[in-house]
């Protein structure tokens, strides 16, 4: 019988072990690998095969798995979904790139930054100022905007943008910097 009981208690202890890895490493990754605090380790290689642009009105569909938000995102393996369309996207054409200077507050996941007000058109932290891009605000309706943390990654393909990720909801949108 104490054998037994012994048996019962080593199974019991594994069951646990294993059970409470899953549910951490289902955390870790997000629901259905977007969001719930991951970050990014880089920024969206330039597209090397530019997907359309979307007509003026249109939107494409960022859902690309079930679960998945209908916005731009990022995927825990580091797939940026939605950056494809390559540097000749009308939607992300400046006729004068960086004219409020470069943002140098540090770029990637070793500079998280906290929204403190503002809202789409002009939002700030740490003392730096952004706007959504226009054809990205429907994409960021659920952001908070004095409080959530966002990460600012450069864009390889749009010159004078930057890509705010959102590090609750692993959605990203693409800013512009309007200064200190």
């Amino acid at each position: 019988m104490k054998k037994f009981a012994g048996l019962f208690a080593v199974l019991l202890i594994c069951s646990v072990a294993v059970l409470a890895q899953e549910h951490h490493e289902g955390e870790a990754e997000g629901a259905h690998g977007v969001g719930a605090s991951h970050i990014p380790a880089h920024g969206p290689a330039p597209a090397r095969h530019p997907a359309a642009a979307a007509p003026e009105g249109a939107r494409p569909s960022y859902a690309d798995r079930a679960g998945h938000p209908d916005a731009p995102h990022v995927h825990s393996n580091g797939k940026w979904i939605g950056h494809n369309t390559g540097p000749n996207d009308p939607h992300y054409h400046m006729d004068h790139p960086w004219e409020h200077g470069h943002f140098t507050g540090g770029f990637g996941r070793g500079h998280v930054w906290r929204l403190a007000g503002g809202g789409p058109d002009r939002f700030w932290f740490g003392g730096f100022y952004f706007g959504v891009a226009p054809y990205d605000l429907g994409f960021c309706g659920d952001w908070n905007w004095g409080g959530d943390e966002i990460v600012i990654y450069e864009d390889p393909d749009h010159p004078g943008w930057y890509l705010a990720y959102n590090v609750r909801l692993g959605t990203y949108v693409h800013v512009q910097y309007f200064g200190a």
